[in-house]
């Protein structure tokens, strides 16, 4: 029987992931709460158990007293047990929770197992995940039983368990494929800059490359877009810009407003502001659809940028020109109010 215990332990310890060291704990907790039941001693006496596990012998001891496991009675035994479930759950939530914490902003993968108010429930295996609605691509559907990549968003502890949050519109769950589908990125060669997204529509993702020889945006886009196709297929068609990074700004701004052309750029440095003045026919293209073009390219490049017309830019200089001159005008009319107001006073001390 004791040596039965032990295999137990083992086969415990391979199936469920839960150290020996740790099970052994469990044990020694539940023999020495079924000793305290067993034996009568005051609440502040100490009971503790050692499990041998050479011999896989159990002993218990309070008082000096000594107390063999088979001494123990049917609620003793029963007590025992409760202890030794509890605390292989509370080690298996541990266990949960350390494997998918060291995994956070990683890419998992899953089964879609039911619905829960719009709100996703995907088998991972040995537990659940959450995939919040808000955390779908735009309008993307799944079924029961689908096949599900997503990104670890959160690992959370609570009392029923660990709930993983995970997501498929983060701007990282996009980094993370690349990552996945492109070598140069994964080994460090291209470096990933930065990425604005409108999950589900569109993304921007700018890139650099630290080998000279190695072409940052036609490795990310592949052999006849093949790696770009991979990604765009696994977002359900949402459109992607790679961007080539530029420490130059001007060049950066250009680059993350394609495929719009630009006529001219004025930069605001300090207000971290572009103006950009475009044709008449690259207006449309510039500011994209409700905006959205313009919209991810300053996300991209971490600057405030406006988009004009030729005619457009012309008004608004004429407009700038104008409030400025009127400023002049207030400010020239308070100094003369100020003189005539000092003179006055001047002429009162004479008199």
């Amino acid at each position: 029987m004791e040596s039965e215990l032990m295999a137990i332990l083992e086969q415990i310890e391979r199936d469920k992931g839960i150290s020996k060291e740790v099970l052994i704990e469990a044990v020694e907790a539940a023999v020495a709460s079924a000793a305290r039941k067993v034996w009568t001693i005051g609440e502040e006496e100490e009971v503790t158990a050692k499990l041998d596990t050479k011999t896989g012998k159990i002993t218990a001891f309070a008082n000096g007293q000594e107390m063999r496991s088979g001494e123990f009675g049917r609620i003793a035994a029963q007590t025992a047990k409760q202890v030794i479930f509890q605390k292989i759950r509370e080690a298996e939530k541990d266990v949960v929770y350390n494997e998918y914490g060291a995994r956070l902003g990683q890419i998992i993968s899953g089964n879609v197992y039911r619905f829960d108010r719009g709100n996703l429930i995907v088998d991972l295996g040995r537990t659940e995940a959450l995939v919040p609605r808000s955390e779908l691509c735009g309008k993307e559907e799944f079924r029961q039983g689908d096949r599900i990549r997503a990104l670890i968003l959160e690992v959370q502890r609570e009392s029923r368990g660990p709930q993983i949050i995970l997501s498929r519109a983060h701007p990282n769950f996009v980094k993370r494929l690349f990552e996945l589908e492109v070598p140069e990125i994964y080994e460090g060669i291209i470096e990933v800059k930065a990425i604005a997204r409108d999950p589900g529509e569109r993304t921007k993702i700018s890139v650099y490359s630290k080998d000279d020889k190695v072409d940052c945006v036609g490795a990310c886009v592949g052999m006849r877009g093949s790696r770009v196709k991979n990604i765009v297929g696994e977002l359900h068609g949402e459109k992607i810009d790679i961007v080539r990074y530029s420490p130059d700004i001007k060049e950066y701004i250009q680059a993350a407003l394609s495929p719009a052309e630009i006529s001219q750029m004025q930069l605001l440095s300090e207000e971290k502001k572009a103006n950009i003045i475009v044709a008449d026919d690259q207006l449309s293209i510039a500011i994209g659809r409700y905006g959205q073009n313009v919209r991810l390219a300053g996300k991209l490049v971490g600057w405030e940028i406006d988009i004009f017309s030729a005619n457009q830019w012309e008004e608004h200089l004429k407009q700038a020109e104008e409030e400025t001159e009127e400023v002049v005008e207030e400010i020239e009319e308070i100094v003369e109010e100020e003189a005539s107001e000092e003179g006055s006073a001047e002429t009162e001390e004479k008199e």
